[in-house]
């Protein structure tokens, strides 16, 4: 179900106004182009907040070395802009009385399907059945695993900004990962 949500794609990466990612908010300003918008509208603004909320230069500076180096982590990927969810994780998923999948508590927009298969993956993930239909359903590009921790430091970095320091290494440590990859 959710490949085919994927399917429903539109014009320009965005939404038609801003919403939240838990509680903070989260900007959709509409892009033309999938890495300015993932740089302007995702990394950059929890970066820039991560900062204000003293987690140092350190963090800032590697920040700015991987916002830099987008173009060379996202390459020629050139997705889609399709629906997205936006915030599933296992929490924002359940069932009907009849067993019926749904899927709650959006953070809605448009944007590369993998972003949201990238973010069931990382708080323990959904059941293999899940993920084998998915690719039953729709393809998953070559690159995956690079750009399913470029997506999901997003969330990491927003868990850092609202639930504090614990989240801290796990940052660093994939923007450490993620700069390897263009050396």
């Amino acid at each position: 179900m959710l490949a085919h949500m994927h399917e429903h794609t539109g014009e320009r990466y965005g939404w038609a106004r801003d919403n939240f990612i838990g509680l903070t908010p989260q900007a959709n300003a509409w892009h033309d182009d999938w890495i300015a918008f993932w740089e302007t509208q995702r990394l950059r603004p929890q970066l820039e907040l991560a900062h204000r909320n003293g987690y140092g230069d350190a963090l800032a500076q590697q920040g700015d070395a991987l916002l830099a180096a987008l173009p060379a982590l996202l390459g020629g990927h050139r997705p889609p802009a399709a629906l997205l969810h936006g915030d599933l994780w296992s929490g924002n998923a359940g069932a009907l009385a009849d067993g019926t999948p749904v899927i709650f508590d959006p953070a809605a927009y448009y944007g590369d399907p993998e972003a949201d298969l990238a973010m069931t993956e990382l708080f323990g993930g959904f059941m293999p059945a899940f993920y084998e239909g998915y690719r039953e359903a729709r393809d998953v590009d070559y690159g995956y695993a690079v750009r399913k921790t470029l997506y999901n430091l997003y969330h990491v970095l927003n868990h850092l900004n609202l639930f504090g320091g614990t989240y801290l290494h796990q940052a660093e440590r994939m923007m450490r990962q993620l700069l390897a990859e263009v050396r």
